[in-house]
This record gives structure tokens, C-alpha cells and sequence, in this order.
């Protein structure tokens, strides 16, 4: 059994879509959670290899519709 890394990122609201698409992208993770600046969980991404195009779809909207009220934020991505 492999054990899950963690790696965090701190974006600015205006950045937080075309970092998601990009981690998503790169296809070695496993979830996806975007933090407010007070550190509170507000969207987790569960990814899989079969999540593709039109199912992250919406959640790439919410993501959209979330960096549009967020100034800075953290993205952590959970890794395989």
C-alpha cells in the first residue's frame, strides 16, 4: 500500500481555475481541496482515472464560481 503526499499551494482567487485545470492535467492526483485563507475546507475534488472532460466539468464551474469569492487561497492536492 503506498501512502498519500500532500502538496499545497497558495494562489490568488483569479488564479484558482487554471491551477485546478493544470493539476488535473498533470493526472497524479488523487483529490483536490481549496482552503479560504482561514484554512476552512470549502470544495474537495475527489479525481479518478476515469474522471474526465464532461464529469469535471461542473466541478470545474464551481471552482470558478468559488475563486470569484476568494482573494487568496490554499490548494492542497492529495497525491497517489
Amino acid at each position: 500500500m503506498t501512502e498519500e503526499q500532500q502538496e499545497e499551494f497558495k494562489v490568488t482567487g483569479a488564479d484558482v481555475k487554471a491551477k485546478v485545470k493544470e493539476l488535473i492535467q498533470a493526472g497524479n492526483a488523487r483529490k483536490i481541496i481549496i482552503k479560504n485563507e482561514a484554512g476552512e475546507s470549502i470544495l474537495e475534488i475527489p479525481l479518478t482515472w476515469g474522471a474526465v472532460g464532461a464529469v469535471l466539468a461542473p466541478a470545474l464551474a464551481a471552482v470558478g464560481a468559488i475563486a470569484a469569492m476568494l482573494t487568496n487561497c490554499t490548494i492542497v492536492v492529495v497525491k497517489k
